[in-house]
């Protein structure tokens, strides 16, 4: 480990964030972050149980009335200032994101880059939250309708994107008024704490923002969900764990926000420029290595094009470089840990015995650390696990259709709709498949969606409400109607 990357560990916090201050848990307990590329222990960090969940409830209980009565421009002006915080500290977030998570710095620096920008939308939005006046339809009364914030809020982040899942999820909980307990994923806790050290120094009040680490989540979130003082609960990460959360918190009727599994499809039709379709696939499938929720999972293929496609596809796949993020060299790194590789691998045993084949690597490589090649299937049968399945690995796998209407319904065969790829010149065909596909975002000739600036999110088992855009800072926020009689009748 070079001198910097120590340097940087060293002044990153250990413990838990409550109350504004950073303190060790209550039973002393730490556990340890690896580096996946290599398997060395980075950090030890602060261990949180029950006792200490329940602490930070208490503190962002404390502080919601005032923080919630605080002016919307003040808000906004705190964020903006973590913003900005962000954005000079960029190296140190993308070098720490590369350490805990692998990915090549590149793309740490872009995560950092999307990151910031929620705390800068969401800087926007605070100032306006609105409500509307109106006359009611008999004229009798007057109607008010104003916007309050929520309350408490548990927020539940993901290992793959450790800062932008974040800011996702804490910038609309501020710019709303609401405190909140994070709990980022025990693979990828340190950006989380860098992040907590920025939004104290941002001006962010004690008890508004707690960070609390843990190795035992259902020991921890499980008392919060049942404490009425918790008002809504935010989570992203797998559908089967989303379903049970979603089960506790009906005990407290929560608002809940849920960004759950996806088995995206990818599209191509035999318009489509092919070039730019080679190089959106690679953007989709291999951005994060293809630990992402929004990754291309099934790439949907027409017949008369599918040799050249599979052919450009796998020439683009053996460019890149597998290294540890730190490399130069690197454009993809290795998976997040072992139990992550071992199930790509073998996602890729049952499809080749089921009669794929693998048109380039597929074979786990020698060495330290948790990579996985890029990797090919071609004539991919459609009972294929690997197709209905989140594969979250850098892996292809290939099929073909006939016509649109069967491109259509292969893209919708899933439980799973939370984004969709489609490769086209024909426009009005781009307009007829926003309306038949089923999906919460559509890319069109586009391997990246995701904008902090438009709702992002599923429908079908890949989740409920919107983070992003105008729709975001709606999730932290409770209507509430006033009924005024008609001010013209005097009494």
């Amino acid at each position: 480990m070079s001198e910097i990357e120590q340097s940087l560990l060293g002044s990153v916090p250990r413990g838990l964030f409550i109350g504004g201050e950073w303190r060790p848990a209550e039973s002393g307990a730490e556990f340890v972050v690896h580096d996946p590329a290599t398997g060395a222990e980075l950090a030890r960090v602060a261990d949180a149980a029950r006792v200490d969940g329940l602490a930070a409830l208490d503190a962002a209980s404390d502080a919601q009335p005032k923080w919630a009565a605080t002016s919307p421009r003040e808000r906004s002006e705190i964020l903006r200032r973590a913003f900005e915080i962000v954005t000079a500290r960029a190296e140190e977030f993308a070098l720490l994101m590369t350490l805990e998570m692998g990915k090549p710095l590149a793309e740490s620096r872009a995560e950092v880059a999307y990151g910031a920008e929620f705390l800068r939308w969401f800087a926007e939005e605070a100032p306006r939250i609105a409500g509307r006046y109106a006359t009611a339809p008999d004229g009798r009364n007057r109607l008010l309708v104003r916007k309050r914030p929520v309350g408490p809020s548990l927020l539940i982040t993901p290992w793959n994107f450790p800062l932008a899942m974040a800011t996702r999820k804490v910038a609309p909980a501020i710019a709303a008024g609401c405190t909140s307990l994070l709990k980022p994923a025990a693979l990828t806790p340190l950006t989380a704490l860098l992040f907590a050290q920025v939004l104290q120094e941002a001006g962010v009040p004690a008890g508004v923002v707690n960070v609390i680490p843990t190795t035992d989540p259902g020991g921890v979130t499980g008392p919060l969900l049942l404490d009425p003082r918790l008002r809504k609960l935010s989570f992203t990460g797998s559908t089967e764990v989303g379903q049970r959360l979603i089960a506790d918190a009906s005990a407290q009727v929560l608002r809940v926000s849920m960004e759950l599994g996806g088995n995206a499809p990818f599209l191509i039709f035999e318009d489509a420029d092919l070039d730019a379709a080679v190089e959106g696939a690679l953007v989709a499938k291999l951005r994060n290595g293809g630990e992402a929720c929004v990754a291309a999972n099934r790439f949907l293929v027409a017949e008369s094009i599918a040799a050249d496609f599979t052919a450009r596809l796998v020439e683009g796949m053996r460019r890149y470089v597998s290294a540890r993020g730190t490399d130069p060299t690197s454009t993809i790194g290795p998976l997040i840990d072992e139990k992550t590789r071992a199930k790509v691998a073998e996602l890729v045993a049952s499809a080749v015995g089921e009669g794929a084949k693998v048109l380039t690597g597929g074979e786990i490589p020698s060495g330290p650390g948790y990579f996985y090649p890029p990797t090919v299937l071609a004539e991919v049968p459609p009972h294929a696990r690997i197709l209905t399945e989140e594969i979250f690995g850098p892996v292809a796998p290939i099929t073909t259709f006939r016509d649109e209407d069967e491109a259509v319904r292969l893209a919708n065969a899933s439980e799973y709709g939370l984004v969709c790829f489609v490769y086209t010149t024909d426009l009005n065909r781009a307009l007829r498949l926003s309306e038949s596909l089923e999906t919460g975002m559509l890319g069109v000739n586009t391997g990246m969606v995701s904008n902090p600036a438009a709702p992002f999110g599923g429908v079908k088992q890949s989740g409920l409400g919107r983070e992003g855009g105008a729709e975001g800072i709606e999730e932290y926020l409770e209507t509430t109607y006033i009924g005024i009689a008609d001010p013209m009748v005097r009494l």
